[in-house]
């Protein structure tokens, strides 16, 4: 069995820590997936529901969790069944990830016609839903019962932020297994022996992203993403009207846009050339009736596909903004926390002195309202319009 992951380790003190290298600040989360991997008594469940906040390693700690099942030694990181159950490829584990707004009867039902096969060539059939809030009530209705009566060799891992984001009746059958946001010195250290960032900069991205450690990696790579970072944080000193408030809406929806494209449009054409291909474009079998329901459903799929990225983008947006406010509140009340945007403080310490703590509540609450409103599938434009407004009143 795999020693225990610590802190400390994980964060690179250059032990080999196999497949749980990346689960930095999860020693507990870890030494209980270790020892249902080992198959020590009364640890393995069929089901188990892993939660965290954004950034705490939800979809790592699954694929980890995932290859040391496989793996002979519980996760060596090293073999063929840890590298590619990782990766994807191995042919017993299947890991799901929409980029879809939800996951629908439809997959669930192949995915529980695959559960019920026997591995081929692993010790499990292991299926991952990394995004298991977003699966439908049809859906959460076709997986119940393999939940409640898997095969013999199969095991369901599913991913949420809480597990109030996924169906009851499904929760209730999973073994729950919930991670915490890392620590920012943990973080730091991992972008600095993992991805060689510089100490400053691991350091800055790992404070500014909250402990989340895919945005701190983005950050601390990209300097563009640096870039769209400041210039969403000048957004409070920009308000200064309901016209001010608008235009700014505007803009943070024209650059969500444009992300969203940028994201998918590539992959967009590919898959067009592809589809096309594959009914014959140009050739004397392709069928006209046929091709025209097949591309009408992959631009439907595209469209949804540019939804969910242009709202996670705005999401960023609005994350950067509560982390700001979260900055002047801390202020205002002396409460003596660390700031997330220290670079700003002299201008976070003006604008404290402007307005209340209860002011700042009140901006936090309509920057979080916005969120719901998003997932109430609200048009982004007004929702975020309603947002900068309530920045403003206060």
């Amino acid at each position: 069995m795999t020693a225990p992951l610590t802190d400390s380790a994980a964060a690179g003190s250059g032990r080999d820590l196999g497949v749980w290298a990346e689960l930095i600040g999860q020693t507990a989360a870890v030494a209980t997936l270790q020892r249902a991997a080992a198959g020590e008594p009364h640890a393995m469940s069929h089901a188990w529901l892993f939660t965290g906040p954004p950034g705490s390693g939800r979809s790592n700690a699954a694929r980890a969790f995932a290859a040391a099942l496989q793996c002979s030694s519980g996760g060596c990181g090293k073999c063929t069944a840890c590298r590619t159950s990782l990766s994807g490829a191995h042919p017993d584990v299947t890991l799901v990830r929409t980029e879809l707004l939800s996951i629908g009867v439809d997959e669930v039902r192949e995915l529980v016609r695959r559960s019920a096969m026997s591995p081929t060539l692993g010790r499990w059939q292991v299926i991952v839903i990394e995004d298991a809030d977003r699966i439908t009530e049809r859906g959460a209705d076709a997986l119940l019962k393999s939940i409640e009566e898997p095969a013999r060799r199969t095991v369901w891992i599913l991913c949420a932020p809480t597990a109030d984001d996924v169906v009851a009746t499904v929760r209730s059958r999973c073994r729950l297994l919930t991670l915490q946001t890392p620590t920012i010195p943990a973080v730091a250290r991992l972008l600095e022996t993992r991805d060689g960032i510089e100490p400053e900069l691991a350091a800055y991205a790992a404070r500014v992203s909250q402990g989340h450690i895919g945005r701190a990696r983005v950050l601390a790579r990209d300097e563009d993403a640096r870039n769209r970072r400041q210039q969403i944080l000048q957004i409070p000193f920009q308000l200064h009207g309901l016209g001010a408030c608008l235009a700014a809406a505007a803009q943070v929806v024209e650059a969500s846009t444009v992300e969203a494209a940028a994201a998918t449009g590539e992959l967009d054409v590919g898959e067009r050339a592809a589809l096309e291909e594959a009914l014959g474009f140009g050739t004397k079998g392709a069928k006209p009736r046929q091709a025209h329901a097949a591309i009408k459903e992959l631009e439907e799929q595209q469209r949804a596909r540019t939804k969910r990225f242009q709202r996670d983008a705005i999401d960023r947006t609005l994350t950067e903004l509560t982390g700001f406010y979260r900055d002047v509140l801390s202020i205002q009340t002396g409460s003596g926390a660390p700031l997330i945007n220290e670079d700003l403080r002299a201008q976070i310490v003006v604008l404290a002195r402007k307005s209340t703590a209860e002011s700042t509540l009140h901006r936090i609450d309509a920057l979080l309202d916005c969120r719901t409103a998003l997932e109430g599938n609200v048009a982004p434009l007004l929702a975020v319009e309603a947002a900068l407004i309530g920045l403003v009143e206060g």
